[in-house]
């Protein structure tokens, strides 16, 4: 099975770990960044591409007056339906599409959003292409994706002991994808690429993740993601494995709990 297949698959038990244990570890402090950066446009009709269990779209839910339009989509339908069972505060248009062929008119949205999404796009200059074409005029595309691995240090504790655990054949999803799409000449070329002819604004923000235990981001990665994909490709045993050796790794690095580590993103913000 080819990395793509794999690295976008978010079904079965995936959604509902991601959403209990990820959403809390890494993404809550970056949606209510990208949600206040959202609210600030004034905007009137709002997209979210790649929304998973919907940590963003809560936020802008919260911090966008009832008559902003907002529509959510992702790839993977089990994750929008579980953001739609966890529901928000005023109504959303939950919407299953590829962000590389988006079923929208042209000109059609003020703003594009994307948190950490824009990693897992095969063909980023395209679905940056798709984003400028649904903006309106001057319309915005924000996104954010993670900083390189060493700078996100849970997961680098989690992909070092996965990689002493499989020696022959370490799972790499989280090097390869998650953080693999953070260098800014990269993305800037990606995006003229992709038709935008302003340059891309770049911030980098540093935020900490904190947990109960060590088994908590050992269990977010391992179960909460496709590296679990991963996993159940080498060993029909690994699964257990893979997360007890994660936590020992974890816990010997930052205690057995509660436990805090550094997580580092970028923030890109382009003008149509």
């Amino acid at each position: 099975m080819d990395n793509f297949s794999t690295d976008t698959r978010f079904a079965g038990s995936i959604p509902e770990v991601y959403d209990s244990h990820l959403v809390p570890l890494i993404f809550e402090p970056y949606a209510a960044d990208l949600a206040k950066r959202v609210a600030v446009r004034h905007p009137t009709r709002v997209l979210e591409t790649a929304a998973g269990t919907g940590v963003v779209t809560r936020a802008m839910a919260y911090a966008l007056p009832t008559d902003v339009e907002l529509v959510a989509t992702d790839l993977n339908q089990p994750m929008l339906d579980r953001a739609a069972a966890i529901g928000t505060p005023r109504p959303v248009n939950w919407q299953q599409a590829d962000a590389a062929r988006l079923p929208f008119d042209d000109a059609s949205f003020d703003i594009v959003v994307c948190q950490f999404g824009a990693m897992f796009f095969p063909e980023k200059a395209r679905a940056f292409s798709e984003a400028r074409r649904v903006l309106r005029r001057n319309g915005l595309l924000l996104f954010n994706v993670w900083d390189r691995i060493e700078e996100n240090e849970f997961a680098n504790t989690v992909t070092e002991a996965l990689a002493s655990l499989f020696e022959a054949d370490p799972p790499l999803f989280m090097v390869r994808t998650p953080h693999g799409y953070f260098d800014p000449e990269v993305i800037s070329s990606d995006l003229a690429d992709a038709g935008f002819r302003a340059a891309p604004r770049f911030e980098t923000l540093a935020a900490r993740s904190r947990a109960a235990s060590a088994r908590v981001p050992a269990v977010a990665f391992c179960l909460g993601t496709p590296l679990r994909n991963e996993i159940e490709a080498r060993s029909d045993s690994g699964l257990d494995d893979a997360t007890s050796a994660s936590a020992k790794a974890i816990a010997r690095r930052f205690g057995t709990g509660p436990i805090d580590g550094k997580i580092k993103a970028h923030v890109v913000i382009v003008q149509r």
